[in-house]
């Protein structure tokens, strides 16, 4: 089990084909009242599952983005006295038995991003997502100075340090809750690590991202990038 003051953060987004799996799983390793569902303004009956199973649920009443759902997160946290946050996927790919390597991990960083490479280096994806995985994980590694090997990962950990600013500054957009994260996250001072977790094919439904709305995350992303490497050099 997971320490008292930790939370469990779980964004969805129509997601009732794999929730109630998710959950049933979640809650041998997890206390139901250390769980936040936050339902990303779902056109199906996610939400509702979520509160019959008797789970907190914050409804968004629009689709918002992985990242505002997780800053709703980070404020329910801030509010009510937990001093660490973990994401997980609703979808079933995050295993539970992992939360607490994560949570371990927060001993030390601020920011823990569990990597499914560093634990599986056999872990395979597509040609053209894993050359564009391949070349965040080189370019952020970089720009932070922490060498990182899965920066897409959304199965990850906040410390209360961290928890304080990404209530206020999380970035919303696609990719930017995970890749630009890191970035403001170094930008704030905080420590990043990274810790090997076991990932599988989600438990039903489909991903909320097709082919062309992740290019476009991409383009957005290296603008990001871009922003942050001319700001850094301005401030030197």
């Amino acid at each position: 089990m997971i320490s008292e003051g930790t939370l469990v953060c779980i964004p969805a987004l129509n997601e009732s084909e794999a929730i109630v799996g998710t959950l049933t799983r979640l809650v041998s390793f997890v206390p139901k009242s250390n769980i936040l569902v936050i339902d990303d303004g779902s056109q199906d009956d996610t939400a509702q599952k979520c509160r019959d199973f008797g789970v907190r649920t914050v409804s968004l009443a629009f689709n918002l983005g992985v990242g505002a759902a997780m800053r709703t997160g980070f404020t329910f946290a801030k509010r009510n006295g937990f001093n660490k946050v973990l994401q997980f996927d609703a979808d079933g790919q995050h295993l539970p038995e992992f939360l607490e390597v994560l949570e371990e991990g927060l001993d030390t960083y601020d920011v823990v991003v569990g990597s499914r490479f560093r634990y599986d280096d056999t872990y395979q994806v597509g040609k053209v997502r894993s050359a564009a995985m391949k070349f965040l994980c080189y370019t952020v590694s970089r720009l932070i100075g922490v060498k990182l090997t899965d920066v897409t990962s959304g199965f990850r950990g906040a410390s209360s340090r961290a928890i304080e600013i990404f209530s206020i500054n999380y970035p919303t957009e696609y990719l930017g809750d995970t890749v630009e994260s890191l970035m403001v996250a170094h930008k704030s001072n905080l420590s990043v690590g990274e810790v090997g977790v076991r990932m599988q094919p989600r438990l039903g439904g489909v991903p909320s991202n097709g082919p062309l709305r992740s290019a476009f995350s991409m383009a957005r992303m290296l603008g990001a990038i871009l922003i942050f490497i001319i700001n850094n050099s301005l401030s030197k």
